[in-house]
């Protein structure tokens, strides 16, 4: 199975580790009920009742869905990275201990890293990684 195809600019976030531009992404102000999707591979990774406004530019949640995310020091070792457990796409930076929510966590996540899906649409079926046989 193929992952969803991505345009110039998601290859560049999601696949190569960009960022987008502060205040420009689709989901920054969202306040909608339902479920934020990996673009790449449609995996759940975050509920609408987790995101909140950090004001930072990018859409923020204290919570991910148990599993769906993968944190890794990022490059410069000063920050953590998050990716998509599913497929290894990037979304953002957590940070911690920032005071914004009880959980005390902001996912900074990029808007064009995510799919919104509203609530009592149906979510499409989860893309796996394709694995070649020996």
């Amino acid at each position: 199975m193929k992952y969803n195809s991505l345009d110039y600019e998601e290859t560049r976030v999601i696949l190569q580790k960009g960022t987008e531009a502060p205040f420009t992404g689709e989901y920054e102000t969202n306040r909608s009920s339902g479920t934020y999707l990996c673009k790449r591979c449609n995996a759940p990774l975050y509920k609408s009742k987790d995101k909140f406004d950090a004001r930072c530019g990018w859409p923020s949640f204290d919570d991910d869905i148990q599993d769906a995310v993968k944190r890794t020091t990022d490059a410069d070792g000063r920050r953590t990275e998050i990716t998509c457990a599913n497929c290894g796409g990037h979304l953002g930076h957590v940070f911690l201990d920032e005071g914004f929510t009880p959980r005390n966590t902001r996912h900074c996540v990029n808007s064009i890293s995510m799919v919104f899906i509203a609530e009592g649409e149906e979510l499409p079926a989860q893309l796996q990684p394709r694995v070649d046989k020996p």
